[in-house]
């Protein structure tokens, strides 16, 4: 996944939404074990977080926690807490699998019945959401392992020269 393109990222992720759910996964399961220059990664080579000891969150984090609250809070709520009218993802985002997420937020969701109400959009053509969808995802681990608290991060690590190219190819610069 570390090269792929939101596009072809949007793709993959719709053609595998629908898999099983994964276990919740904890702290432990999400330990930054790598870094391609762009992002950290788990020990399934997934998306992940990095905190340093004295609360520095690595660049990801702290841009998902940016773009969360500019795309998802309005339905999802501050801080991935939910809403009445959308549920809350700092939790449910450690039952889904990573691709099961992808699907989701590129392709949407609808679940209408008597005892529930969901529909969400399909962002898979919004740039601003799917060049950033790994960031948003490690910014909703975090706060579901509660390895961040609610608000604005305190400390970020600086913008790495790699994101940024990686960025401005995502965004078509």
């Amino acid at each position: 996944m570390k090269a792929k393109t939101w596009l072809a990222a949007a793709l993959i992720a719709c053609a595998s939404a629908g898999t099983a759910a994964a276990a919740d996964k904890t702290a432990e399961d999400l330990k930054a074990v790598s870094n391609d220059g762009v992002r950290n990664f788990d020990a399934k080579e997934e998306p992940t977080y990095k905190i340093e000891a004295d609360g520095t969150v690595d660049w990801n984090t702290f841009s998902g926690f940016r773009r969360y609250h500019a795309e998802c809070h309005v339905c999802h709520g501050p801080d991935g807490e939910g809403s009445t009218y959308a549920p809350a993802l700092k939790k449910s985002v450690l039952r889904l699998d990573y691709y099961e997420f992808q699907g989701i937020v590129a392709g949407g969701k609808q679940e209408v019945g008597n005892a529930q109400n969901q529909v969400m959009p399909a962002f898979g053509t919004n740039p601003n959401v799917m060049c950033y969808l790994d960031d948003i995802y490690t910014y909703l681990l975090a706060r579901g392992t509660d390895a961040i608290p609610r608000g604005r991060p305190a400390k970020k690590a600086d913008k790495p020269e790699a994101y940024t190219k990686a960025e401005n190819e995502c965004m078509g610069g």
